[in-house]
């Protein structure tokens, strides 16, 4: 089953926690120092809660799909490419306390975009060098996408 990802930068990961759990009556599917997400049934989503600093308000962080398989990762790396869309592949990473293979997009506001599976879970949450996965807004790179066509 593939599922929208929404991921947002929180400044009380406990409050936001407890807030997701009252609204989609679940409790988080992982829960580590400094992250949380919940996999949702219902609608079908995987919010993701990373704790940023007490003086921001909620933000978005980014947003994805999670797919099943590496080759559901490999067919929208693909596919987007093939749009005209700057793609940007990580493979076997570590992020968000997971391992994952992963594409990432960029849509015409600079959001982030990405298409990945979790391969395994793992220890921790791990930003790895050039990747945009759990970065800093010091630390995040936008790289302009190629956008095939024009818009009104």
């Amino acid at each position: 089953m593939s599922r929208v990802q929404l991921a947002l930068r929180v400044p009380d990961l406990d409050a936001s926690v407890a807030f997701s759990s009252k609204l989609f009556g679940t409790e988080p599917a992982k829960l580590r120092d400094g992250y949380a997400n919940f996999a949702i049934t219902e609608p079908p989503l995987k919010l993701v809660l990373i704790e940023g600093t007490a003086d921001e308000a909620t933000r978005l962080d980014h947003l994805g799909v999670e797919v099943e398989t590496t080759d559901a990762v490999h067919a929208a790396t693909t596919r987007l490419g093939e749009a005209g869309l700057a793609t940007a592949e990580e493979n076997d990473t570590t992020c968000c306390y997971a391992l994952q293979d992963k594409v990432w997009v960029h849509g015409p506001g600079q959001e982030a975009w990405e298409v990945y599976v979790v391969k395994a879970d793992a220890d921790n949450l791990t930003k790895q060098q050039n990747s945009t996965c759990c970065a800093t807004p010091a630390d995040a790179t936008v790289k302009e996408p190629a956008v095939a066509g024009g818009c009104c």
